[in-house]
């Protein structure tokens, strides 16, 4: 079997994100700022498409498993008693030299400063001696900057959902196994944020909190560990670029005697895409003690009284995003045909995103063949047909048809309806299809069923 290759470059992907309106880079009139981002127009559909498909999957098509929304500023005593203001932290080291500053635990992908190339025995005579780096960002709540209006910005989503334990379980009347799934922005103060949106200091996470009888935890950590394999070959990862990573134990978290990493082989190597962690009955405990509330699971019937365990599977929506980015780019080399808006004979190359159609940014994209002669009005009467049913769709009635075709290619619209003559005399149109280019005649008033049954399927 041959080793597994990074679908694309990084360079690819990131040209084509600003090219096309997936991603900006933040407060860009000003310079930007590091490690920020904005997601435009295609990027913010795309985003949200990935974090409605995980909700469809870990919610909707659930019975055991309810959502949650928790807020973003925590009371301080939630990040003590969790463990991530005295244990939250990476290892730091300066260099003396070029005054940049480094993971002491990452240095094998460190840059230097001064050069731009990876750090050398050199470099490392001039770093400091490690020390801890806490994470999280502070802030203050009220007017005085003090102890006590100390407060934190989240750096994971998953604490909500624990405060909320009690809460959630009494009032959907939820018996173990159960889960809370909870989406959001987190932040944490990377020392080393980079490569695009793979890493920021302020991101969006989905995660998931399983609770679960203590005697149960491996069996659904083994479940869950699989369920959540499939969600990303299912919407498009190569499983050649996919594998799992179990956690030595000297690197597992605190809360944790069990995770194991989903890695997906970007352009910059393997790397986390999300994790599977067994997170023991740390959490709900800690904050059982700490807060003084009974967090216990009771059973009425069996009269059974237990602390559950918690099976916690959380991923990053952005580096989902470039995961699936990266795995649907793809440029093609063509024999040109008049149709598709290249010289016969000519070598062509095409651009293209197979995204799932699922994620794609625009479902559908209606060109009138020509500006007149009723077809606009037709394109366009269609195109609110489909509107209306919450498919999201784009009108193009500039250009060579061949051209507006390659303009939809690259940003992934699976399908593209041309409205032309034959469109008014016998009522069908052209589907063209993104992956293979074929094209279809489909009845015009069966289109709409047409596109939501491939969705569906």
């Amino acid at each position: 079997m041959e080793p597994a290759v990074p679908a694309t470059s990084m360079e690819q992907v990131v040209n084509l994100c600003k090219r096309r309106g997936f991603v900006f880079p933040a407060s860009e009139i000003y310079g930007g700022l590091a490690s920020c981002w904005d997601y435009g127009p295609l990027g913010v559909e795309l985003k949200r498409n990935v974090k409605e498909a995980w909700w469809r999957s870990m919610v909707h098509t659930r019975r055991d498993v309810v959502g949650l929304d928790s807020a973003i500023l925590q009371h301080p005593q939630v990040w003590k008693t969790s463990g991530h203001v005295d244990n939250f932290s990476d290892p730091l080291v300066d260099c003396r030299q070029c005054k940049a500053r480094f993971r002491a635990d990452a240095l094998d992908d460190a840059v230097c400063g001064e050069t731009k190339k990876p750090v050398s025995a050199d470099c490392r005579e001039h770093f400091t001696e490690p020390r801890a780096f806490n994470l999280m960002f502070q802030t203050w709540m009220g007017p005085l900057r003090d102890e006590a209006a100390t407060a934190y910005l989240r750096p994971e989503t998953a604490q909500g959902i624990f405060t909320n334990y009690l809460n959630v379980q009494t009032t959907a009347r939820l018996k173990p196994p159960f889960g809370v799934a909870q989406q959001g922005k987190s932040f944490r103060n990377e020392i080393t944020p980079g490569n695009f949106i793979f890493r920021t200091r302020e991101f969006e996470q989905m995660e998931m909190e399983y609770f679960v009888p203590p005697a149960d935890w491996e069996k659904w950590f083994d479940y869950w560990r699989q369920q959540r394999w499939q969600w990303y070959v299912d919407l498009g990862l190569a499983p050649e670029r996919l594998r799992r990573r179990d956690h030595e134990k000297t690197e597992l978290a605190h809360y944790s005697n069990a995770t194991t990493d989903l890695e997906y082989l970007f352009p910059i190597g393997w790397k986390e895409l999300e994790g599977i962690a067994s997170r023991t009955d740390f959490d709900l405990k800690r904050h059982s003690e700490a807060s003084g509330k009974q967090l216990e699971y009771f059973d009425g019937q069996t009269r059974e009284r237990f602390m559950p365990w918690v099976i916690e599977p959380a991923a990053g929506v952005d580096r989902a995003v470039l995961a699936f980015l990266c795995e649907a780019f793809e440029e093609q080399k063509l024999a040109g045909a008049p149709a598709e808006g290249g010289e016969k004979g000519a070598e062509d190359v095409r651009t293209v995103l197979h995204l799932h159609p699922r994620l794609a940014p625009v479902k559908v994209a209606f060109f009138p063949l020509v500006k007149k002669e009723g077809m606009p009005e037709l394109a366009q009467k269609l195109e609110d047909e489909l509107r209306s049913r919450g498919i999201s769709t784009f009108y193009d009635q500039s250009g060579a048809i061949g051209r507006r075709y390659r303009r939809q290619d690259e940003v992934g619209t699976p399908w593209c309806v041309t409205v032309d003559g034959e469109s008014l005399a016998q009522g069908t149109v052209t589907v063209r299809e993104r992956d293979n280019m074929q094209q279809s005649r489909v009845r015009a008033d069966e289109l709409s069923a047409f596109v939501a049954g491939r969705l569906a399927g």
